[in-house]
């Protein structure tokens, strides 16, 4: 076991890591080791000879054998940084990606300060959240099946300052939604049920399946959607929603049986067609 150093306890965990595949060792064992230590990046970089704490090296070493477990640093974190924020999560939530600020970037232009959202599926929290952050006034609704995402949604809400304009509903879908929306929103499962047993284990392990499963051939939510947006939407509003890689045609095609058209679509960092708008 390496001695409580900076520079060794970093070496021992990135060394660790890449045993097992790790996609990105040195970055997870520097975020691990600047949550143990409370140090910054800087701090690890100009001083690399210092020593810690043995329970600082212990909480640490803890952690390596968490993410050796292959559990997401978020999770083992307690947060994930979203569009600019830190957002809580818990085995409650699914883990936010970096996929989903694509509906972000499409949704910030169609909206203003009186634009009223829903966001369905909200997990976390993070789609509405950070649309009310970024939109000030604007109002909006978030709803999720599982009553535990709720309450990480309305942490969510708290401590990024939008409780006030956001309200969180338990329910199915639109079961327990009232009114309309200029713009209604969703990262809905979309991976075949079937499919779950073959994901990566830091997803398969860790992402409550409720979040993951979209039925038999990962596009139920969408055809639910669909079928109900129309009576919750505006008269000039727009649907949008992520899908999965690959799935683009046949969700387009869901929503122009149900009587909507393309409006926009939107592109991810891996150069995916992540996210499709809709209007009537």
């Amino acid at each position: 076991m390496p001695s409580d150093t900076l520079q060794l306890l970093l070496g021992w965990a990135v060394a660790e890591l890449r045993k097992i595949d790790i996609e990105s060792p040195q970055l997870d064992a520097r975020l691990l080791l600047q949550h143990a230590t409370g140090l910054s990046r800087e701090d690890l970089i100009i001083d690399p000879d210092r020593g810690i704490s043995p329970a600082a090296a212990a909480s640490f070493r803890a952690m390596v054998a968490r993410r050796l477990a292959f559990e997401p640093v978020s999770r083992i974190l307690g947060e994930r940084e979203f569009y600019g924020r830190a957002f809580k999560v818990t085995p409650d939530v699914l883990d936010p990606r970096p996929d989903t600020e694509t509906i972000i970037d499409l949704a910030l232009p169609l909206m203003n300060a009186s634009s009223r959202i829903l966001d369905l599926g909200t997990g976390s929290g993070i789609i509405a959240i950070t649309l009310l952050a970024e939109t000030p006034e604007a109002t909006g609704v978030a709803v999720d099946l599982s009553p535990a995402a709720l309450v990480v949604a309305r942490s969510n809400a708290v401590r990024l300052g939008v409780a006030s304009r956001l309200t969180c509903v338990a329910g199915n879908w639109f079961e327990p939604v009232d009114g309309r929306f200029d713009l209604i929103l969703s990262n809905p499962p979309y991976i075949p049920s079937a499919d779950i047993a073959g994901l990566e284990p830091d997803v398969r392990n860790y992402d409550p399946h409720l979040a993951l499963a979209g039925g038999r051939d990962g596009l139920g939510p969408y055809r639910t959607i669909a079928a109900g947006a129309a009576a919750h939407l505006a008269p000039s509003g727009h649907v949008l929603v992520e899908q999965g890689a690959g799935q683009a045609d046949a969700v387009a095609a869901i929503f122009t049986a149900a009587g909507f058209k393309v409006a926009g679509t939107g592109v991810d960092l891996g150069g995916h067609l992540r996210c499709l708008i809709f209007s009537r």
